[in-house]
């Protein structure tokens, strides 16, 4: 914890991590804005107290969304608000824009809040301005920033570029974000050089939904083994049969290091072995 932060800013960031000084397991739960109900008929609150039980670090939210959760479900996780928004039926979807303020998200509660960047689209300039506002605002509530930073947009041909990658958590850096969400470059090598020089812990996203327990274990396993601070995964998580489950597992993985790892493929493989044939 940089010990050089306001006082304020560090109480937020200890909350954020108070499980684990150096490593994080997000949630974001705010892309219904961008797609639509995402909670397969769950209701929110039910979802993200599973989230709280398992021992998540943070949720991220849009504040409308508050309305529906306990705020007992915060008193075992932080709360992130989300300030970007647009959807998929937009004529640019990559074209994110600011949807709430800083001291809006004070007001509800935040311990931080989050701002998404496409860097490569057509409307990079705006995105970026709001990240340097969103910064300048957080610095004046003591606020952490979580920026999510993708290569993403028509000049975009590979979004895992390592140099696409390395360049959008130096840009975050650089105006003034305290953590970074992106891609993981899916190889450990080239993903290592990126958190080696990276001057802020870098949270991978989770990505596409994938084939199970066992699958998604081994990305975020391989991720960490790469210097990754963590994982914001969301449809991995919120998507599967059972959210808290899976929530449980990667939070075992991510602050248990690698005996969490060898037990919860024991724990698989008999769970494999006792399925009926």
């Amino acid at each position: 914890m940089p010990s050089h932060l306001p006082f304020a800013r560090q109480l937020r960031l200890r909350r954020l991590h108070r499980h684990d000084d150096d490593r994080l397991v997000i949630v974001p739960l705010d892309h219904s804005v961008t797609d639509g109900p995402i909670t397969g008929g769950r209701h929110v609150d039910r979802l993200v107290g599973e989230l709280a039980v398992s021992g998540v670090d943070a949720a991220i939210v849009h504040k409308g969304t508050l309305r529906c959760i306990d705020p007992m479900r915060f008193t075992q996780m932080s709360l992130i608000v989300h300030m970007s928004a647009s959807t998929v039926h937009a004529p640019d979807p990559n074209a994110k824009y600011l949807v709430a303020g800083v001291e809006e998200a004070v007001r509800h509660g935040a311990d931080a809040v989050s701002v998404h960047v496409n860097i490569g689209s057509d409307e990079e300039k705006q995105q970026i301005a709001d990240l340097a506002a969103v910064a300048e605002a957080c610095d004046r509530w003591n606020v952490p920033l979580l920026a999510m930073m993708y290569p993403r947009g028509p000049r975009i041909d590979n979004p895992r570029d390592p140099e696409l990658i390395a360049h959008a958590t130096s840009l975050a850096a650089d105006l003034g974000a305290d953590l970074v969400k992106t891609l993981y470059t899916g190889s450990p090598d080239t993903m290592a050089e990126i958190t080696d020089m990276s001057p802020l812990p870098i949270l991978v996203v989770g990505g596409p939904q994938r084939s199970g327990l066992d699958a998604t274990l081994s990305y975020v396993d391989e991720a960490l083994g790469a210097g990754a601070a963590g994982v914001a995964m969301g449809r991995n998580i919120f998507q599967a049969d059972e959210p808290g489950k899976v929530a449980r597992a990667v939070v075992e993985l991510v602050h248990g290091g690698s005996s969490a790892r060898s037990r919860l493929e024991a724990d698989i493989q008999v769970h494999e072995l006792s399925l009926p044939v």
